[in-house]
This record gives structure tokens, C-alpha cells and sequence, in this order.
């Protein structure tokens, strides 16, 4: 069992839900505001925004990948872009105090040293750890000498990659580490989802396992909830036609709330797995179900032979598996044609 803030990551409590803000807020507080309105009004847990100094974080002359040329042209720098989109501690320290006004836990995806210290500042309850640094190995392991509990993406890794972060993160200590199954690609094409790699995972590491989703619409996240997934996070934008990079892979908020609607409606329909008749059944059970019948008129006396019972509705007298129990008894009383027989009619 891991704690998040006011939330618990286990087998049996609920899905924890991220709202991935990312960087979809293009630099402006206000706009982080309203997303975290919006986070809050499609009944997610957390939402995540992503910390970072921009020179601390890439080359000057580092070239976009597709996905951010293809949203947002050829004709600046992933440097260039990401300054755009910086925000200031301070304003990750107001949109923090938002968060705590509107009851949603803040989260945020470090990706430099400095950042990793201000997150400390704020005292957040958990890391996320961005695919991109799975295999930072020194980075992970001063983020896990914090002793907080890490979330942690492995889009792009494979199997060893993954054991080599987990094992540094374990060596300080730190146990609380939640894996992400996820495919760094913006969108994601269902064919390379790989769902199944999300159990692959668990099974290796025998830790709680989840899944971030960069698939167009919400099919996929619901999916992994019915394969086990304890955490989902998603994008979100307020708007997908807004400039930027992340947004036209990202739900729109009537979206997001409503993946978050079909997530608890499927944890609902999971269920115990205890084979049972449920509460809601009984009725129906009493009419669907058959019981022994006389076909056809029993006086009293007579002896009971195969040819004067059936099987009919309702359920409500003996079950038919006891058909040769009342071969050869005799009838008490007379039984008339269709009669639901009950064993006080018999001796």
C-alpha cells in the first residue's frame, strides 16, 4: 500500500486518477488555474503540471521531434519551445496553494536537479518520473533519497532498463515506486499500445503497475482499469485547437470526465470475483430458474413414476436436480396437473 497525499495506491482502492496538465497551460498561470478547475470538475485525484529550467533541461540547438514540429512548426528549437512554456517556482507554488483550495492533490514531473529541490520546497507527496528519464540513473536516485513515493513512466525502456531504475531507486531505500506502462508516442497508434506489457510488468516486479495514455479518445485507459491498472494519467487541454505541443493528443474536460465516469463505472463492474447470486438476481432467479412439476394429475396414494413429473417455471419448489429423489415416493395428497411439488406432498 502507497500513500499520495489524502489518496492509497492498492489492490483494492479506487483507481488513482492523474489529469495530465503537462504543459498545456503554454506558460500563462491562469490558464493553469482553469485546468485545474477542470481537473477538479471531471472528478480526477491529481493533476500533474511539469517542472523545469529550460537550460538546465536541453541544448540550445536541440532539434523538436516530430510530433512538437508537426503542432508546432519547423522554424524554432525544442530549447526555443520550452521556454515558452517554462513556469517559475513561484507560480508552481501558486498553482500548489489551487490545488490545496480546490481539495486535488498537485503533482508535478521534474526534469532537472534545481526542480527536484523546489518540489522539495513545496513539500510535494509524490514524484512523477517522465519515460524520458527511466534511464537517468543518478537523477532517479537523488529523487528517490527523498523518501517520497515515485511514479514512475517507462515509455521507450524495455524489461532491463526498468530493473536497472528500480534497483537504484531501492538502493537508497526508497520502496514506494509505482511503474507507468507507456509508449512515447504523440498520438498513439492502438497498435503500439502494447497493453499487455502493463501485466508484463507487474509480474516481473511484483509491484503496483499503471498505465499513461497518449491514445486519441478514452478506449484505451478504460481498458487498462480491467487489466489492473491502479493508476491512469491522462492529457488534458481546456481547448485542442489551442498553440502548443501537447494539445491535440489531450482530452477536451467533457472528455475527461467522461473517461473517468466509464473508469469508476468499470471498478464498479469488476467486482469482488466471488462467483455469487448477487442481491439483484434473487427475483430473477425465483422466476428463471425451474422446479419439478406434476404433468399430469396425481391422486393420492399413488406411487410417483418418471413419466408423471417435468420441468417447468417458476423456480420457486424443488430444483429439478432431485427428480429421482421423488421417483417411487407416494403422493400425500392429490396433486393436480402443473402443480409446483414441494416435499410435504410426498411420503
Amino acid at each position: 500500500m502507497i500513500k499520495i497525499g489524502s489518496k492509497t495506491i492498492s489492490e483494492n482502492s479506487p483507481v488513482f486518477i492523474i489529469a495530465e496538465a503537462g504543459v498545456n497551460h503554454n506558460g500563462d498561470v491562469e490558464i493553469a488555474k482553469k485546468m485545474v478547475d477542470a481537473a477538479c470538475e471531471a472528478g480526477a485525484d491529481a493533476i500533474k503540471f511539469q517542472i523545469f529550467k529550460t537550460d538546465s533541461l536541453v541544448i540550445k540547438n536541440a532539434d523538436k521531434a516530430e510530433y512538437q514540429k508537426l503542432n508546432t512548426g519547423i522554424d524554432e528549437t525544442q530549447y526555443d519551445m520550452l521556454k515558452k512554456l517554462e513556469l517559475s517556482y513561484e507560480e508552481h507554488f501558486k498553482i500548489m496553494e489551487y490545488c490545496k483550495e480546490r481539495n486535488i492533490i498537485y503533482l508535478s514531473t521534474p526534469f532537472d536537479y534545481e526542480s527536484v529541490d523546489a518540489l522539495e520546497e513545496l513539500n510535494v507527496c509524490a514524484y512523477k518520473i517522465s519515460s524520458g528519464d527511466i534511464t537517468n540513473l543518478p537523477f532517479l536516485k537523488y529523487i528517490a533519497s527523498k523518501g517520497k513515493p515515485m511514479i514512475v513512466s517507462t515509455g521507450m525502456s524495455n524489461l532491463g532498463e526498468v530493473e536497472d531504475a528500480i534497483e537504484i531507486i531501492k538502493s537508497t531505500g526508497n520502496e514506494e515506486i509505482i511503474l507507468l506502462h507507456c509508449t512515447s508516442s504523440y498520438p498513439t497508434e492502438y497498435h503500439d499500445v502494447n497493453l499487455k506489457s502493463m501485466i508484463t510488468l507487474k509480474n516481473a516486479f511484483q509491484i503496483p503497475v499503471g498505465y499513461s495514455d497518449h491514445t486519441l479518445g478514452i478506449e484505451v485507459p478504460i481498458a487498462a482499469v480491467s487489466l489492473g491498472a491502479r493508476i491512469i494519467e491522462k492529457h488534458f487541454t481546456l481547448d485542442r485547437t489551442m498553440p502548443g505541443p501537447d494539445h491535440k493528443a489531450s482530452l477536451e474536460p467533457a472528455e475527461l470526465k467522461q473517461m473517468i465516469i466509464s473508469i469508476r463505472n468499470i471498478e464498479k463492474a469488476l467486482g469482488d470475483g466471488i462467483k455469487k447470486c448477487t442481491k439483484s438476481e434473487e427475483n430473477v432467479k425465483k422466476i428463471a430458474r425451474k422446479s419439478i412439476v406434476a404433468a399430469s394429475y396425481i391422486p393420492k396414494g399413488t406411487v410417483i413414476e418418471e413419466n408423471m413429473l417435468t420441468i417447468k417455471r417458476p423456480g420457486t419448489g424443488i430444483p429439478p436436480k432431485f427428480i429421482d429423489y421423488l421417483i417411487g415416493k407416494k403422493a400425500k395428497i392429490d396433486i393436480l396437473k402443473d402443480t409446483v411439488l414441494d416435499l410435504s406432498m410426498v411420503e
